[in-house]
């Protein structure tokens, strides 16, 4: 498979919010209510994305190929404190015919090498605990589970795991 990751910029916010919102509603699918789900907005995920890339409080690279962009990464200083874990990863999203492929691997290597340079030595990320696929991925990057806690997304209260590990 051929593709390239780099760091995003502005222009890509079009793109990056639809993959996030077309991913959440496959990944999420049967966790997340359908009625949340369908009521995700394309245009308000891209404007907040822009916003977030041209504020620069965050590290965010792109997975792309010859169709486009079809995954992100973002992460930066870690937002609800653990104690042992200075950077966290926001978000990652791929299209599901782009997952097992290695891309999420490269596109979180490459936001360690970003927050390394920054400063930061170790990263945790929060994953729905019904997200099994999500869960298996980040065991395999080496992540133990750190925290748990419970949200609320469209109505319905979820579990929450945190995994973390030392960046490389």
């Amino acid at each position: 498979m051929n593709f390239k990751i780099r760091r995003a910029v502005p222009e890509d916010a079009l793109s990056i919010g639809w993959v996030h919102v077309e991913s959440w509603r496959q990944a999420y699918a049967g966790i997340v209510p359908d009625a949340y789900l369908a009521s995700l907005d394309e245009k308000k995920r891209s404007a907040a994305w822009r916003q977030h890339l041209e504020g620069g409080q965050m590290s965010m690279f792109v997975a792309e190929d010859a169709s486009g962009i079809f995954g992100f990464v973002s992460g930066g200083a870690i937002r609800e404190p653990i104690e042992g874990y200075d950077a966290e990863l926001y978000a990652i999203y791929l299209m599901p015919a782009r997952q097992r492929r290695g891309v999420g691997h490269e596109l979180v290597l490459s936001l360690g090498k970003a927050l390394t340079t920054d400063g930061f030595r170790s990263i945790a990320v929060w994953v729905l605990e019904r997200n099994l696929p999500g869960v298996s991925f980040y065991k395999g990057l080496g992540g133990v589970p750190i925290a748990q806690k419970t949200i609320e997304i469209g109505g319905t209260v979820l579990s929450e795991l945190a995994f973390g590990w030392a960046i490389l």
